[in-house]
């Protein structure tokens, strides 16, 4: 019986560390800055399209970014900016890249109701690879005293859904790595998120 019981007791251990771990976002990241690259202080607003006004999946967003940008050292500051921040993010579902090319496919099927064997287009078992999405966010950075770029960063990834704001999160995270001077080219950054 003790047996049995130390059995559970593993079991259980091991199914609530397996639940606590988190999934690692991999980012593609590319980030540029012009001079005279952004110095202190950091504050900025958003700039919204007349579209984007009345957007409450926009605002949702921005909230995101809003924390982001204050782990990068930026401060939203609507009154006083010094810089502006355009916000664009995408997320578009596509095939998964485990999906079976053969699937569905053409083949032999038993017709229903007895009418014999008859040449169809079926799925022989369910789909079993998850859902799969491409995501992006785009950030620039304007000056607002001269109007110029001085800083712009996008971050990409494909992956499974893990709910938008969370993945949403992480990429507005990792386009911000090593804000005001990013390295030079593309570079790949990991980014964990709790499930």
């Amino acid at each position: 019986m003790r047996a049995w019981r130390f059995i559970g007791l593993a079991l259980a251990a091991l199914l609530s560390t397996g639940c606590a771990t988190s999934y690692l976002l991999e980012a593609q990241v590319r980030s540029f800055s012009r001079p005279p690259v952004p110095t202190a202080p950091f504050t900025y607003r958003h700039e919204r399209l007349p579209s984007q006004a009345a957007d409450a999946e926009r605002a949702e967003l921005e909230a995101l970014a809003d924390a982001a940008l204050a782990r990068a050292g930026l401060r939203r500051d609507d009154a006083a900016a010094r810089y502006s921040l355009q916000l664009q993010a995408r997320s578009q579902r596509v095939v998964s890249p485990y999906a079976d090319p053969r699937d569905p496919w053409f083949g032999w099927a038993w017709a229903w109701p007895g009418r014999g064997w008859a040449w169809s287009l079926h799925r022989p078992f369910p789909r079993t690879e998850p859902d799969w999405y491409d995501r992006q966010v785009h950030l620039v950075l304007r000056d607002l005293a001269s109007g110029q770029v001085v800083y712009e960063t996008q971050a990409a990834s494909d992956g499974p859904f893990f709910g938008q704001k969370a993945v949403f999160a992480a990429l507005l995270e990792a386009a911000l790595k090593d804000f005001p001077a990013p390295p030079e080219g593309a570079r790949r950054v990991e980014v964990p998120i709790p499930r």
